[in-house]
């Protein structure tokens, strides 16, 4: 049975708050857990109105105290935007209170504008073509024995999961360097999907952490009762996209029937390309779509993600993902 896991941005729907975002992931989180997924990833985001989670070490901290037995961990911390000390710091704090229980996905993008990413890390040189350098040392630092004279504490020895992260070939060619799991945002940017796997699964070297290449693709799922009623639902998202490639991001709006069919051809292909990696539906029709991604993939694991407006729709779609995942067996 492929492992299904939970992606998070603890969105902020208009007329929402942060607060109410948080409330929300912990329940999502809880009920995910009762319904057997096996991960709570939560994602590093900065300056955006309609996503709470850019303080992700502490979300992640507020999950796992929440919870008793999912994994929690970050899809993923930006490693650009913080030293490789800090971030090995953070995370060895995490697995000392919630220990066997905690991820660290590494990106290398900044996870917003170029503005904001000068503000979060504004007295370095480093930047993106860093991260390699970045991730070693931030694994060294939770090794047993780092080469490095200064220690995380706690950090050292902390044996937290590694995870690359990434939406290009770069990603795929480090986590394979590396022998590290490999996590493929599909469910935003997968235009290059195939290719990566293709890179990271014939370059991958055995490492300590892992024997043989690991796959988690993310995917959309947006699930209902009903065909049209998972439609309207998934328009929340489909707004939300357009606006921010537009440059203008907000919150998440509400659902806005005939969307889709209103905007332009421009917004139609944007629509086409972020959703190939997608299934929109009924049950029925979403089991079709996850059968047919798992084929043509191979994954390992999946990392749904789901943005809906109304937080019991967004509960009833991971419950019905749930329930496929059982019927996929």
């Amino acid at each position: 049975m492929i492992p299904f896991s939970v992606l998070d941005l603890s969105p902020i729907t208009e007329g929402g708050d942060a607060s109410q975002s948080f409330r929300n992931t912990l329940d999502l989180a809880q009920h995910a857990e009762r319904w057997g997924f096996n991960r709570y990833w939560l994602a590093e985001h900065h300056g955006m109105p309609g996503i709470a989670s850019a303080a992700t070490s502490i979300l992640i901290g507020h999950v796992a105290g929440g919870t008793t037995t999912i994994r929690v961990g970050a899809g993923g911390i930006m490693l650009p935007n913080h030293s490789p000390l800090v971030i090995a710091e953070q995370f060895g704090t995490l697995e000392a209170l919630y220990p066997g229980r905690i991820d660290l996905g590494l990106g290398r993008a900044p996870g917003s504008d170029q503005a904001t990413a000068r503000a979060l890390r504004r007295n370095l040189m480093s930047d993106a073509d860093e991260f390699p350098r970045d991730v070693v040392e931030l694994m060294d630092l939770m090794s047993d024995a780092p080469r490095q004279t200064i220690r995380a504490v706690p950090g050292t020895g902390a044996k937290v999961p590694v995870w690359i992260l990434g939406s290009s070939l770069f990603g795929a060619q480090l986590a394979a360097m590396l022998g590290l799991p490999y996590a493929f945002a599909s469910h935003f940017a997968p235009q290059q999907l195939m290719q990566a796997l293709e890179v990271y699964r014939a370059n991958f070297k055995p490492s300590a952490q892992l024997a043989r290449p690991y796959v988690m693709l993310g995917f959309n799922v947006f699930a209902a009762d009903t065909d049209d009623e998972a439609q309207v639902r998934a328009t929340s998202m489909q707004q939300s996209f357009v606006n921010l490639r537009s440059g203008r991001p907000g919150r998440l709006p509400p659902p806005l029937p005939g969307y889709r069919e209103k905007a332009g051809a421009a917004e139609r292909a944007l629509l086409d390309s972020v959703l190939s990696c997608a299934a929109i539906g009924s049950p029925a029709t979403v089991r079709a779509g996850l059968e047919a991604f798992i084929d043509r993939t191979g994954a390992d694991e999946l990392m749904i993600t789901c943005n809906m407006f109304d937080h019991a729709a967004r509960l009833r779609s991971y419950e019905i993902a749930s329930q496929l995942r059982e019927q996929l067996a």
